[in-house]
């Protein structure tokens, strides 16, 4: 453990990790359940430091069988996912509390939505700066660095954190 950052607090069998155990990684993703020579085993459940959580049946490390759900209580299907897609844009609080009045848009998921720091963008995890090409989770902590294809897809989609103006600009 002291060689990964992971803590591991449970039971050992022949100095193997065994029994009902909480294994705690370094980025603070915690997982409670089963274990088994040393692996998740049986029915276990990882809690992200975001909120979100994955509740599932492992088997020598490997899941078997899974539900993920994030922090506002949706869960993710694989199959016949209608969230946030092409028919229906709403986002989950919207399909939970309904549409907001005329003339009030709802950015994100979360209302009021988060302040971007000036410069750079929310990217869903966390905040992105292009100038130093880093993600930043949102309590300030370093996630990772972006790529190329990472960095113009969140340029090219997500939210800014300043204003500007878009659409057509008349000719002077």
């Amino acid at each position: 453990m002291e060689y990964t950052g992971s803590q591991y607090i449970g039971e050992y069998v022949d100095g193997r990790m065994e029994g009902d155990a909480e294994y705690i990684l370094p980025t603070e993703t915690k997982y409670v359940g089963e274990m088994k020579d040393g692996m998740f085993h049986g029915q276990g459940t990882l809690y992200f430091p975001s909120g979100n959580r994955y509740d599932a049946i492992w088997e020598k490390g490997l899941v078997v069988k899974g539900t993920y759900t994030f922090s506002d209580g949706l869960q993710y299907e694989a199959e016949h996912w209608h969230y946030c897609d092409s028919c229906d844009r709403r986002f989950y609080t919207e399909i939970c509390h309904g549409l907001k009045p005329a003339g009030i848009s709802q950015l994100t998921n979360m209302d009021p939505p988060r302040k971007i720091p000036e410069g750079c963008y929310d990217c869903g995890d966390g905040f992105y700066n292009p100038a130093t090409r880093i993600i930043k989770d949102y309590r300030n902590r370093f996630l990772r660095n972006a790529d190329d294809d990472e960095h113009e897809w969140i340029i090219r989609t997500c939210r800014k954190g300043w204003d500007e103006i878009v659409g057509h600009r008349p000719k002077l």
